[in-house]
């Protein structure tokens, strides 16, 4: 038994033989239990008159859903990735630079773009609705340890990419280079960013 497992069912016997929480949790901090440790032991299980200790619903893993929120977090950047790619082809046309006299037609680079998002868009859809079904007849879909995984992966890399962003944005601003061009670039990053932080934004507060 793993030493979690033993100290919540150790708060179990002691809540059912009528201990105070009080009292428990000064004989673990006694035996050299950390204070979240405790926490979250006492924490795991309810109280109620007449009744056994009722444990309380616990964060899971599980290999499906690893399985369908890999898939839902390529999905999202892949798509993330083209549309900026596709929206830099277009910001180089509708914003010609003088000194560059490359063509930006459809090249290889944007049929790919092209190819891609409409393999992953409606991936992403089916995806992105399967979930929202699992968590609307199913709340505890949200204590599911995968899909925070997920989202907090997905979140810190587009707050790299927002801190990235900014830094560039500013290094070119100081070296004077700061063009119209470049400006609706970092501006196009920003967005899908901003787009992908907002798809997760809810995962903050579970």
């Amino acid at each position: 038994m793993k030493p979690s497992d033993q100290l919540s069912e150790y708060v179990r016997r002691a809540l059912a033989q009528g201990g105070e929480r009080e009292g428990i949790a000064q004989a673990l901090a006694h035996a050299g239990w950390s204070a979240p440790e405790i926490d979250e032991a006492l924490g795991g299980w309810e109280t109620a008159p007449g009744l056994p200790p009722v444990p309380r619903p616990r964060p899971y893993a599980s290999a499906q859903e690893a399985l369908l929120y890999g898939l839902l977090f390529l999905s999202l950047g892949m798509i993330g990735w083209h549309v900026c790619e596709l929206g830099m082809v277009l910001i180089e046309r509708l914003i010609p630079d003088p000194a560059d006299s490359r063509y930006y037609g459809p090249g290889s680079s944007t049929r790919w773009s092209i190819a891609s998002l409409i393999a992953f868009v409606p991936l992403f859809m089916i995806l992105n609705r399967k979930v929202a079904r699992m968590s609307l007849g199913d709340g505890g879909r949200r204590r599911s340890l995968v899909r925070k995984w997920f989202a907090s992966v997905t979140l810190l890399v587009v707050a790299l990419v927002f801190l990235a962003d900014g830094i560039y944005v500013i290094y070119t601003l100081l070296n004077g280079e700061l063009t119209a061009r470049f400006a609706a670039k970092a501006a196009l990053v920003a967005g899908v960013a901003g787009l992908v932080f907002a798809y997760y934004r809810d995962e903050l507060n579970d």
